[in-house]
């Protein structure tokens, strides 16, 4: 029998809608003579080691245009709050599409990768990083990855940063720079200490993911609108791994026309 440990079964899942509150549509965007959407998928298929890619929406059209690029979709409720807990309510249907079996028991033997639908300049890289550090540290609860954040990044609220500890546990996440430099100006803040960006991938073991519409919501999850302040609050440890620069996630009009100059 394949041990689980060193053959996990992995699947990405890529939650989908259209009603983005910055963005509308946003997931179709033309970007190079393809919607958005479909640059995310056909980059998550590159991926070595993935199973399956999977889309997870409440959108009929959304459903459509991915079942006819080849990707298989399974529908949500338009009531999620959050691309996480979209996965979490087909979490077993995800199991399956990865080849696994979707009872208690396997559920931690399978890696669910959220790849958000607005990153369309994901390097396949990551995710490869993603499953090697799932092995390497013995199926983790949750990987994420995070990069050397810019000095001109660095109080951009719309950029997401990282507060890790020595051995690479996220502390917490903000949308405002930490740590704080106390009597040094914010200017010079990132001559002092490396400061990290979020990529925005999340690495959830099954049975992990599984639990997440049983977590309370979190008063810092509210207040900074980052759904992964949850798990922080409920105490689950979120390990972070270094990786070169970031993918750039589309927001704003002003990112979708810069993930417009960058397509190839």
């Amino acid at each position: 029998m394949t041990d689980p440990v060193l053959d996990p079964c992995v699947v990405v899942a890529v939650p989908a809608r259209l009603a983005s509150a910055r963005l509308p549509g946003k997931v179709l965007a033309d970007i190079a003579g393809k919607p958005m959407l479909q640059h995310v998928l056909e980059r998550c298929s590159q991926a070595k080691g993935v199973a399956a890619v999977v889309v997870c929406t409440d959108s009929d059209q959304v459903r459509a245009d991915a079942e006819a690029w080849g990707f298989p979709v399974l529908m949500t409720s338009p009531d999620c709050s959050s691309g996480s807990e979209r996965l979490a309510s087909v979490v077993r249907e995800l199991v399956a599409a990865a080849g696994g079996l979707p009872s208690d028991p396997a559920l931690s033997d399978t890696l669910v990768i959220n790849v958000q639908g607005d990153q369309p300049l994901l390097d396949p890289g990551i995710i490869d990083a993603m499953v090697a550090q799932f092995v390497a540290l013995l199926r983790p609860p949750v990987l994420t990855p995070v990069y050397p954040l810019m000095a001109d990044k660095l109080h951009d609220p719309n950029v997401v940063k990282v507060l890790r500890a020595r051995d690479g546990r996220a502390i917490t996440f903000s949308r405002s720079a930490l740590p704080h430099l106390r009597g040094v100006p914010p200017e010079q803040w990132a001559d002092h200490t490396t400061y990290w960006g979020h990529v925005g991938l999340y690495g959830y073991r099954a049975d992990v993911l599984a639990s997440w519409t049983a977590l309370p919501v979190s008063p810092l999850e509210q207040l900074e609108k980052l759904e992964q302040l949850r798990l922080i609050d409920a105490g689950i440890p979120l390990l972070t791994f270094a990786v070169d620069q970031d993918c750039l996630s589309v927001d704003t009009p002003e990112q979708l026309e810069q993930a417009r100059a960058l397509a190839p």
